[in-house]
């Protein structure tokens, strides 16, 4: 079980070198981000939705066809990879890092990874669970992608674009100041409520 566990930390030892290789250029931008992200200062999260909301009503205004988006989003990709590593050093001022922007360097790196793994994980368990329990995997799916297109025809394709967008950006924050926890303890807490409630009413 031992050589299992350091078998799993070096490969992930590894896996975080090398995604802190590849991610060297933009290691300044990176840094940047997660403060942001974080909400270091009080007023970074209106900054995030004010970012989004304009770039979603300028896609709106614009009304580009699918093909002309993602071209055009590949495009500003492409650029970005280009121009980032080489103009970052220049815009930030130095190439020297501190060790403690080394050391949170390292520690998004391997969140990244740790959260590429838990993503196959689910991939993998969603095969096994083919494999063993068919007839599961098949109402599972089917429910799932029921709601999900349910989903799609109440709302809007590109609100519903927007708000998963404005979760995702927000959810590290929400995170980092324990909000996501007081909530979900407090939705818990009622569950609990609920259900004890509903076992007096059954005795």
């Amino acid at each position: 079980m031992a050589d299992g566990d350091n078998k799993s930390t070096n490969q992930l030892a590894a896996e975080t070198a090398s995604l802190e290789e590849q991610l060297q250029g933009w290691g300044e931008v990176i840094l940047v981000t997660d403060k942001i992200l974080r909400w270091e200062k009080v007023w970074f999260p209106l900054a995030v939705m004010g970012t989004v909301t304009f770039a979603f009503l300028m896609i709106y205004y614009l009304d580009p066809s699918v093909l002309s988006g993602v071209s055009c989003f590949v495009m500003f990709l492409c650029l970005a990879d280009y121009l980032v590593p080489a103009l970052a050093p220049r815009i930030f001022g130095s190439n020297k890092w501190t060790t403690e922007q080394q050391q949170r360097f390292h520690e998004i790196c391997s969140n990244l990874v740790k959260t590429r793994r838990r993503v196959v994980g689910w991939w993998k368990r969603l095969f096994v669970l083919k494999e063993e329990k068919p007839k599961m995997y098949f109402m599972t799916m089917l429910c799932s992608l029921a709601v999900v297109a349910w989903i799609g025809q109440q709302v809007h394709n590109l609100f519903l674009t927007y708000l998963v967008v404005s979760v995702l950006l927000l959810f590290p924050g929400l995170n980092q100041h324990g909000i996501i926890t007081k909530y979900v303890g407090m939705a818990k807490r009622e569950i609990n409520k609920l259900l004890k409630q509903k076992e007096k009413k059954n005795e």
